[in-house]
């Protein structure tokens, strides 16, 4: 049950918050607060209900060390954006006529805080997280990569090939991210960093969203397995490529650290995130 009341939690939080950005959609000021006071109270209710139903503090958003951690995945995320976007551009699939527009570029911020906190919280901070206890590291990332890439399935213009390209290259990845580091804040940072710099920057559809009122006036062309489509460059061949490295790369971390979870019986287990946190 406890799986089921994170969920819901969480889940009402970023549905009162997609309400609340969706009533004030073209003011992108308001669109700015909603979504980021959308992460904080996301943040807040999750610590709650983990209190609750786990009778235990929830190291894995604890203010200590957040700022630094939120900021090196932040980093990671807009070097990831920026190197598939460059290397898309150096083929001749992305081209730049100047400036979009700033302030859609500040209603992407606050829409994008709340997407990538309320979507970690969710797919990492409790699937992953729960799963991981029960079946280790291996399962429960193979899993909760699965269902990430499926939930996108929803998406406009989605397709099961950017379904999968979305369990590979984030799914697996942010979830290789959390086991390394044992704190949400890096793959927060990370999601927050890659959906930003790709719409609010780049101006490119995020996950076959159009986001494209960013900061640059830009546009994608060529084949789908270099720019994404319709989907986005998140359908991407480099997209892809990117992130299946750095999935191998957070988990040698993981596992130069201890981190992975062995598969064992409930009763020799403990939480996770209560004995690997750091």
């Amino acid at each position: 049950m406890r799986v089921v009341l994170q969920l819901l939690t969480v889940a009402a939080v970023a549905l009162i918050g997609s309400q609340g950005v969706g009533a004030v959609q073209g003011n992108p000021w308001l669109t700015l607060v909603i979504g980021v006071a959308t992460a904080v109270l996301a943040v807040l209710a999750y610590a709650w209900v983990v209190r609750r139903t786990e009778r235990r503090e929830p190291v894995e958003v604890a203010l200590s060390g957040a700022a630094a951690a939120t900021g090196r995945g932040l980093l990671i995320g807009v070097l990831m954006c920026g190197s598939v976007i460059a290397n898309i551009a150096w083929l001749g699939g992305y081209s730049i006529a100047g400036f979009g527009s700033a302030t859609g570029m500040v209603a992407l911020f606050g829409f994008m805080a709340a997407a990538a906190v309320t979507e970690e919280l969710l797919f990492r901070g409790v699937l992953f997280r729960i799963v991981e206890e029960r079946t280790g590291t291996w399962v429960a990332l193979l899993l909760s990569g699965v269902v990430f890439g499926l939930a996108h399935i929803p998406n406009p213009n989605a397709s099961l090939w950017g379904a999968t390209a979305i369990a590979i290259e984030a799914g697996f990845m942010l979830a290789a991210a959390y086991a390394a580091t044992r704190t949400l804040w890096l793959p927060i940072g990370l999601h927050f960093g890659w959906n930003f710099a790709l719409g609010g920057i780049f101006a490119a559809e995020v996950s076959g969203n159009d986001t494209t009122d960013g900061l640059l006036d830009a546009t994608l062309s060529g084949p789908t397995l270099l720019t994404g489509g319709a989907f986005g460059p998140e359908a991407s061949g480099y997209a892809v490529a990117f992130g299946a490295a750095l999935t191998v790369v957070f988990l040698w971390l993981a596992r130069r650290r201890g981190n992975i979870v062995p598969r064992r019986r409930r009763a020799d287990r403990a939480p996770a995130t209560a004995t690997l946190a750091g």
